[in-house]
């Protein structure tokens, strides 16, 4: 059996095992948690969602003052993805859990990232490093950076937040059809690995509203912290947010906190633990023990 738990940062789940668990095929092992009809599901006595949108393993050197945890995400289409921003919100919370620390260094296939949990507010801020427009660095296809250029009938900005992201400012994020509109630009040839496309809408209030189709997960998911980033990074970029103002960045799972400095940027938002339980190499079962931040 593999010890795992269950966590999420603003709707953005994710199993967590520890990497020293044994487990041959990590690729199926996620494609088989991840199933949102036959995936993991919490206890009977638990709460949470059936499914998830990765398994991070971690693995935890708790020697090192702050400790350090490698985080390897791997999506439900078995892909690796170099930085998620949530995701890292989450290794940080369980890397704290289990330390006693609340600092923590997070290495990524994108660069190490500092994060400090708030224990008042259960609060984490990660470092989320420099966003960057530079063609070969998002990547995207173009000699110049690539702002404000139409992609199969959407006008978008392309940046990479750790990951490459196609972002879209739109009248009102809930009058796209995410699921349709989205597909035709994560697969569009000007993005040679693909894309992560967002769709942001600016509120009254100077704050703005997300959604993200996740490339590796391929659909929708309740938040996406790179792609929260990127909404920020993309909207100083055209002037619509001043360098180190505070932006509140809202994806259908919560709101998150986001600034974009000169040097780089930081997240900030919730992390809860779902549930604890253990599961098979081989598959997802019901979990046998339920533990989380309710109880």
């Amino acid at each position: 059996m593999v010890d795992v738990d269950k966590y999420h940062g603003t709707g953005n789940d994710f199993v967590v095992v520890d990497a020293a668990e044994e487990v041959p095929d990590r690729r199926a092992f996620a494609a088989d948690l991840c199933d949102r009809t036959d995936g993991i599901e919490p206890p009977e006595n638990g709460t949470g969602t059936r499914g998830a949108d990765g398994v991070l393993f971690l693995s935890l050197e708790p020697t090192y003052s702050p400790p350090r945890v490698v985080m390897t995400l791997v999506q439900p289409d078995g892909s690796v993805a170099a930085m998620c921003g949530n995701g890292a919100r989450v290794t940080a919370r369980w890397a704290a859990d289990r330390t006693g620390s609340d600092e923590v260094m997070i290495d990524t296939l994108s660069g190490t990232r500092s994060a400090t949990l708030d224990r008042e507010t259960g609060e984490v801020t990660v470092d989320m490093g420099r966003p960057t427009f530079d063609p070969p660095d998002v990547p995207v296809r173009s000699e110049e950076p690539f702002v404000e250029r139409e992609v199969e009938g959407v006008v978008v900005t392309a940046v990479n937040t750790g990951v490459p992201h196609a972002v879209a400012f739109v009248e009102s994020v809930d009058e796209v059809d995410v699921e349709s509109v989205a597909p035709p630009v994560r697969h569009a040839e000007v993005f040679p690995e693909g894309a992560n496309v967002t769709f942001a809408s600016e509120r009254a209030d100077g704050g703005y509203d997300q959604r993200t189709f996740e490339r590796g997960v391929e659909g929708e998911t309740r938040s996406c912290g790179t792609g929260a980033v990127a909404v920020a990074a993309v909207a100083n970029r055209l002037g619509r947010v001043e360098t180190d103002e505070p932006v509140v960045v809202s994806p259908p799972g919560g709101d998150l906190a986001v600034s974009v400095t000169g040097s780089g940027s930081t997240l900030r938002g919730p992390v809860v633990h779902e549930f604890e339980g253990s599961s098979t190499p081989a598959g997802p079962r019901r979990l046998d023990r339920v533990a989380g931040d309710d109880d």
